[in-house]
């Protein structure tokens, strides 16, 4: 291997094409070599569009290229476990796609089939990567805002094709799973606890199964309540507020911020008000660049495979909860 891995990006998904490869291309320490479809006239279009050098018309053949370093998954979150175990079993490393499976179980055994080889995994939640997100954990922990005691978020947006998979329940779709994961994983974050009771409200689609909205409230250990909202059928958001005894921070712009975009905290304390603004980064860049240094340079990624089986588990009990009515 050289000083740049060589990654293989498993199917011509959406968010790969649109985010994820072209940040990839930007790295210092990788490249994007090959892709795989299960239809090789998709793969070589796909190919050709963003310029990389290898197209396949098999997930198998990708994940066999004794040419490929590791491997990207963005394939549909109930395809997520079966095809990351075959690259586990191969070798392969893998930054998978969040939400990390269909459930936890599912998501654990993915972390237990690559620790038990020695091979890297990890879940692809890339705001985490991003300095706002540090920015924000760090005037908490300094007690900018006083005793941090609560915190909500809400990401949502609209869908306009019904044939989305993120309405299919057969390809573990719904709104927890698509865009609520975010809300969870950063509570979670900024919290460093995992969550001991959770509740939820959901609306089911009638046609898709999946949940379409779907409200939660968290509490953890410490005493910090959460509560969140997601949707697929809602105006575009994606926010998060901490508030303590002496203050608050808002993100309006928090999970998926813009490679030009210049990101703002807005800080209450007491009455005085401060606004920070953070250098405009690409975070799927900074997030693709901590897997390939980690890869070579033989060390953990930042934040470990077994977080996103985690967050799986608190996702699980959200939806048995509203299921329950």
């Amino acid at each position: 291997m050289t000083r740049k891995i060589r990654w293989g990006v498993l199917s011509t998904a959406g968010i790969g094409k649109r985010r994820v490869i072209p940040a990839m291309q930007l790295t210092t320490n990788g490249e994007v070599t090959a892709v795989a479809s299960r239809n090789l006239e998709r793969a070589r279009t796909f190919a050709d569009e963003l310029g990389i050098p290898k197209a396949y018309g098999s997930y198998e053949e990708l994940i066999h290229d004794p040419e490929i370093d590791a491997i990207y998954n963005p394939l549909p979150n109930s395809e997520h476990a079966h095809w990351s175990i075959l690259c586990a079993e191969a070798g392969k490393p893998v930054l998978c796609e969040k939400p990390l499976a269909s459930d936890a179980d599912e998501a654990q055994r993915m972390v237990d089939a690559f620790t038990s080889r020695g091979v890297l995994f990890a879940e692809g939640f890339m705001y985490r990567f991003h300095p706002l997100a540090a920015k924000v954990k760090a005037l908490v922990e300094s007690g900018g805002i006083g005793t941090f005691n609560t915190i909500s978020a809400t990401f949502s947006f609209t869908i306009r094709d019904e044939a989305n998979i993120r309405l299919s329940s057969n390809l573990a779709g719904g709104a927890l799973m698509d865009v609520g994961c975010y809300c969870l994983n950063v509570m979670r974050f900024m919290t460093g606890e995992e969550p001991v009771k959770a509740k939820a409200l959901a609306y089911f689609g009638a046609e898709s199964g999946v949940d379409e909205r779907l409200v939660g409230l968290l509490q953890f250990p410490s005493g910090v309540l959460g509560h969140f909202d997601c949707g697929l059928r809602q105006q575009q958001t994606h926010t998060y507020e901490l508030r303590g005894t002496g203050g608050r921070l808002v993100v309006e712009k928090g999970f998926t911020v813009q490679p030009l975009e210049e990101p703002i905290i807005r800080w209450w304390k007491g009455e005085a008000y401060e606004e920070i603004k953070l250098p405009a980064v690409n975070h799927y860049t900074l997030m693709a660049e901590d897997f390939a240094d980690a890869l070579l340079n033989k060390r953990a990624p930042r934040f470990a495979g077994q977080d996103g089986v985690e967050n799986m588990r608190v996702i699980d009990a959200l939806l048995a909860d509203a299921r329950r009515g």
